[in-house]
């Protein structure tokens, strides 16, 4: 199978083909069927259409990384590698390193004087990954405001769309607020708003059945994963814990092998007769994850292979990084500019 350069879960876009695409990834970890799902095959269809911005925040990732610079360090290539690796073409896509622009850290400044410590606190995405990290009170001054940084992210190239989950649109959200305050304080339209852009297919679930795949769960496929760990892996997907014997009933919901089928199986026709006859019993668990089996191995065989090449030559892969992020500072650099201007702090 192919690589594919579209996908069911690329919504359509109502925009000019002259419309700003901003989306990216933490690079803490490598990336999975997840990323692939959720964001990967979309940025190599929309990448043929729209102008796109593809970020590696290393300097978000360090507001809950502190302790760990090296694994933000050494990740920003290997991300960059299944950027690469899936589809992503630099030609096409402006690849850059969030921390090499120092206009987005100089806009965030501005936006945190046009929003309230309380409304921070308040946004739903940063509630919950607060929680989820166990944070309390002690909470890192830069990860509470990472909601004015992702506005300057986004206002820096003026991004029309900008690709996300169901969660994080309190985000996006946030970041029109922002933009408004700063254009009614300007007294024209400097900045753009921007809109949500959420996959059709959301979050896929973990290997484990948890609701979220997930680097720190370790409940993931990677995308450079070997053939034997693709195997090992599926042999671990939680299918339906009732369907102890082959002729009994089987369950669709909550049953990942059938998710991922849903998610990466070509012949749709052919699933929805062995869902049929799952579902009036009679099929075994094992046939299930052996068609899963064969349709990752498929489709993660070619990323591997690229990757692996591309892996040969990491020089070439920062050098690409260092033409996107010069380019897409040229951009950031003149909003900067402008917003400077909007604020009267243009004096020489």
């Amino acid at each position: 199978m192919s690589l594919p350069t579209s996908s069911p879960s690329a919504a359509p876009l109502p925009l000019s083909n002259s419309a700003v695409i901003l989306t990216g990834d933490r690079p803490t970890g490598p990336l999975h069927l997840g990323h692939f799902v959720g964001s990967l095959r979309n940025r190599v269809a929309y990448q043929h259409t729209y102008r796109q911005f593809i970020m590696l925040a290393d300097a978000q990732a360090l507001t809950d990384n502190m302790d760990d610079t090296g694994k933000v360090h050494r990740n920003v290539v290997e991300v960059a590698l299944d950027y690469l690796a899936v589809g992503i073409d630099p030609a096409l896509s402006t690849i850059l390193i969030q921390s090499q622009i120092p206009e987005l850290a100089e806009l965030t400044f501005y936006y945190l004087n046009l929003v309230t410590v309380a409304r921070l606190e308040r946004n739903p995405t940063v509630k919950e990954e607060i929680r989820l990290r166990g944070f309390e009170r002690d909470i890192p001054a830069g990860f509470l405001t990472y909601p004015a940084s992702q506005a300057a992210d986004i206002t820096a190239f003026k991004a029309a769309l900008v690709p996300v989950g169901e969660d994080q649109i309190p985000m996006i959200e946030q970041t029109n607020e922002i933009v408004r305050r700063f254009n009614r304080t300007a007294g024209r339209d400097v900045l753009v708003e921007a809109k949500a852009l959420v996959p059709e297919i959301g979050r896929l679930p973990g290997i484990d059945g948890k609701a979220k795949m997930s680097k720190s769960l370790g409940n993931t496929i990677n995308l450079g994963a070997t053939a034997d760990e693709i195997r090992a892996a599926v042999k671990q997907v939680y299918t339906d814990p009732l369907h102890l014997r082959v002729q009994d009933p089987g369950h669709l919901e909550g049953n990942v092998a059938f998710l991922y089928l849903d998610a990466f199986d070509p012949d749709q026709a052919g699933l929805a007769e062995m869902k049929a006859h799952y579902v009036r019993g009679g099929l075994g668990d094992s046939l299930v994850k052996a068609r899963l089996e064969a349709c990752l191995q498929d489709l993660l065989a070619p990323i591997r292979a690229r990757r692996e090449e591309l892996a040969k030559d990491k020089g070439h892969v920062m050098q690409i990084l260092k033409e996107g992020t010069a380019k897409a500072r040229e951009v950031a650099a003149k909003t900067a500019d402008e917003v400077k201007a909007a604020l009267g702090l243009t004096y020489f």
